[in-house]
């Protein structure tokens, strides 16, 4: 007996090392949707439910079948930058960094039903299911406001300061990057006050960020071609794992236990989690140059990155030039 009790936990051990140890799944193009155009885009939203794309080009949010790159429709927008889905009230939001607003329109519909008032330059948006708003990052003016979304009003105003770009949320939390101060701001979504200020060392200017619910891990991605792997219980960094030029945008498959950094130099990193509790790169994916923001599927493990074909800088510009017309998703998938 005693025998018996000695193999079986070591076989177990043996087994569940197996388990952690299996390979990271390669990924490869599965798709490309041309879908034409002009002028620049920012991020993009999938909706499980209906398998639609929401994604922010230009001066609209253009709507696509996840499966076949056909569009669907178009919602207006002035210097289109995020969309925060709301079906519970078969809504939609979409932040206008010109207009400084944020359009409501019919999530099956898209018929816009009202533009609100928000702050200066309204970038990153989504939709906390916890306190049940939406919530946008003003990035240029510095605060977070909190939109009910059945009377499409704001109903509180966060001042944090300096850049703000992506968040995500969790049950009384919101946790959102503070690119210019390079830290992350933890507030606190029953109070709507900063609850935390967490510096991320080794991190400069982060952007996307990304968040493993079960584990209590924030993903943030930064400048310095690093992702900076943060504790979300206390805000202390786990370690930084190397990415790309040019990433912008973040992702986690909570399937896969894989985190992912979109590129713009045209590259996808996959960041997995060793036995030993350390992150590193699983792999790194070839795309195109461009394709620095992402959406993720769940359920099909999907990743939908766009970009268009580039040309050289005009003239007394920095980024390079949009041909006209070529503006793509990238359709990417474990093999």
């Amino acid at each position: 007996m005693k025998k018996i009790y000695a193999i079986v936990p070591l076989a177990l051990l043996l087994l569940s090392a197996s388990l952690h140890a299996a390979p990271t799944p390669h990924y490869k193009q599965v798709a490309k949707y041309v879908i034409g155009g002009e002028g620049g885009w920012d991020y993009l939203t999938l909706d499980p439910a209906s398998n639609r794309l929401f994604i922010a080009h230009n001066k609209a949010i253009l709507v696509v079948d996840a499966a076949t790159g056909k569009q669907l429709g178009e919602v207006p927008a002035n210097g289109a930058h995020g969309i925060a889905l709301v079906p519970e009230a078969n809504r939609a939001f979409s932040s206008n960094g010109r207009a400084g607003t944020v359009t409501a329109f019919d999530l099956k519909t898209l018929k816009p039903l009202q533009d609100i008032k928000v702050g200066e330059n309204p970038d990153a948006i989504i939709y906390d299911s916890s306190s049940h708003h939406v919530i946008v990052m003003n990035g240029r003016s510095g605060e977070v406001m909190a939109i009910d979304p059945a009377s499409m009003k704001v109903t509180s105003t966060v001042p944090v300061g300096g850049k703000l770009e992506f968040a995500v949320s969790d049950a009384g939390h919101i946790y959102v990057n503070v690119e210019d101060r390079s830290e992350i701001a933890d507030i606190d979504s029953r109070s709507w006050k900063v609850a935390h200020r967490w510096k991320l060392t080794g991190c400069d200017e982060p952007s996307g960020l990304a968040m493993d619910r079960k584990a209590q891990t924030l993903f943030a991605v930064c400048d310095n071609r690093e992702m900076a792997v943060v504790d979300a219980r206390d805000g202390h960094v786990i370690g930084t794992v190397p990415t790309g030029a040019g990433t912008d945008g973040a992702a986690f498959d909570p399937e896969m236990h894989l985190a992912f950094a979109s590129n713009g130099e045209g590259t996808l990193t996959a960041v997995g989690r060793r036995p030993d509790g350390k992150y590193e790169r699983a792999e790194s994916i070839a795309t195109l140059p461009g394709a620095r923001t992402i959406a993720l599927d769940p359920k099909s493990h999907k990743i939908f990155l766009p970009t268009a074909e580039l040309g050289p800088p005009a003239q007394g510009e920095r980024r390079p030039a949009i041909k006209p017309g070529t503006f793509m998703v990238l359709v990417y998938a474990p093999e």
